[in-house]
């Protein structure tokens, strides 16, 4: 595969977070070359070409035009929620595949969109959900497959970090419901291998929260085949912080999986027939199946890439994401009627 021409759009915090995966990675590295940076303040784009020696890039503010200057191939979306649908809409009608951060769009209606147009373009269309892009869930799916642990029927996931980040976030709607559970969300999804059907969900901004709104949440989803997804979760929780990846508790009809969201794996299931609670054998967790996969951000690029090279669809294409999307907004939606919302 000839080199892409890569554009990268949004020059804030997390485009380093890009940019070192590029750069530390021989695959990434050898595969794309970065020809533009792109920002509303050129400033931000300027330091950043600084920072990484991308001395030879076009800056700019305005993304069509950059796309023209540099015949880019790829843009990698990092703006914020609310300009998402106009960046991948541009690059779709500039020739140029996507990757872009999560959530995929502001809104149901705008994520279709998006799909329906980069089917229109043939391009390949993929969200950063590097969170399952990790050794621990990767490794929590595969024992949820080996079946050793018996049906699934629930998974229990509690994330509490009190995270002071200043900026955009603190001044979001629903900051902890769109622009973090989405991450376990999806995780929740991958591990279950089920498809979301409803939700009934509680969204709070506890008292002492420096976020404007709903910091906290708590919801109750319905997976396909009886399988039961919880989520308790808060951005303003003092004291205590939970692993980023969230506490995880999986339930099968023979036994159970306890991980820390770090390294921390307990799984035991039943070894006997008789007593009041029943005798348990310990059960190993096994390693990941390929160990490439376990690279959080990199191996989405990476993926990716390789999408654009076979023409096979990447794990975290557009049209399967949607459905990760669609779980926030009816938990938001169930949150605002305070009623069960059916996706």
């Amino acid at each position: 595969m000839s080199i892409l021409r890569t554009v990268l759009c949004g020059c804030g915090a997390m485009a380093k977070g890009w940019l070192k995966a590029i750069a530390d990675t021989p695959e990434i590295r050898s595969t794309v070359t970065v020809v533009g940076l792109v920002d509303v303040n050129p400033a931000a784009a300027k330091a950043l070409a600084e920072e990484f020696g991308l001395a030879e890039v076009i800056i700019g503010a305005d993304l069509a035009d950059v796309l023209s200057k540099t015949s880019a191939d790829v843009v990698f979306d990092v703006v914020i929620p609310s300009a998402r649908h106009y960046v991948v809409s541009t690059a779709l009608a500039h020739g140029c595949h996507v990757l872009s951060e999560k959530p995929m769009a502001s809104s149901i209606e705008e994520g279709r969109s998006l799909i329906t147009q980069a089917s229109a373009a043939g391009k390949v269309h993929a969200i950063v959900q590097n969170r399952r892009f990790i050794s621990g869930i990767r490794r929590i799916r595969r024992l949820v497959e080996s079946d050793v642990l018996g049906e699934l029927t629930a998974i229990h996931c509690d994330f509490f970090i009190g995270a002071h980040f200043g900026g955009f976030r603190e001044q979001m709607d629903n900051v902890l419901l769109l622009d973090m559970a989405i991450h376990t969300f999806d995780a929740a999804r991958f591990v279950a291998d089920k498809m979301p059907v409803a939700v009934y969900c509680h969204e709070s901004n506890p008292r002492g929260s420096w976020y404007a709104h709903g910091a906290a949440a708590n919801a109750i989803f319905e997976f396909s085949d009886d399988v039961t997804f919880t989520y308790r979760g808060s951005w303003c929780a003092e004291g205590a912080n939970t692993s980023w990846e969230s506490q995880w508790r999986i339930i099968g009809t023979k036994g159970t999986l306890l991980w820390d969201g770090a390294d921390n794996f307990k799984a035991h299931k039943v070894a006997g027939a008789e007593g009041f609670f029943r005798p348990l054998d310990v059960v190993p967790v096994p390693e990941p199946v390929d160990e490439a996969q376990t690279h959080g951000h990199a191996s989405v690029i990476a993926d990716f890439l390789t999408a654009i090279k076979t023409g096979a669809k990447p794990e975290t294409v557009s049209n399967d994401n949607i459905n990760s999307l669609a779980m926030v907004f009816a938990a938001i939606e169930s949150a605002r009627t305070r009623q069960r919302v059916t996706l």
